[in-house]
């Protein structure tokens, strides 16, 4: 999924104000704005139902990075890239309801996390799920 949020920056780099004066302490925008590319990347695939907004989230991250004249082609850059990334990502969901049942013996209608093949309700049980298998490998 990384190939979305280097889109984004390499289609943004020429246009990031770069820091002046002596080399600066920590990351320099350049970095900054990667890792928030990538942030954004990463958690649109693994908390998609709780990320309302996340071309405005990774503008409002990003945007003092840059230029007041270019940052209407910015905002229109992240939202093309994230559109593309959320749609290749809803390919990849699973259609599949939640692995656990409910107390009356029906399946969970709800839609599982990807990790693990449960949904957030029941997410205890994938914590059950490894305890056996840790005392059958002692």
């Amino acid at each position: 999924m990384y190939e979305f949020s280097r889109a984004i920056y390499r289609e943004l780099a020429d246009e990031i104000i770069e820091e002046e004066g002596p080399a600066a302490v920590g990351l320099t925008n350049h970095a900054k704005v990667l890792r928030a590319c990538e942030a954004a990347i990463e958690r649109l695939a693994y908390d998609r139902h709780y990320f309302a907004h996340p071309a405005r989230t990774l503008f409002r991250d990003i945007r003092v990075h840059f230029p007041i004249c270019s940052q209407h082609r910015v905002f229109e850059v992240i939202c093309h890239h994230l559109e593309r990334a959320d749609a290749a990502l809803a390919a990849q969901r699973p259609e599949m309801p939640c692995r656990a049942t409910t107390r009356r013996g029906t399946p969970c209608q709800r839609t599982p996390v990807a990790q693990n093949g449960y949904c957030p309700s029941h997410q205890h049980l994938a914590e059950t799920e490894e305890i056996p298998a840790v005392l059958a490998a002692a």
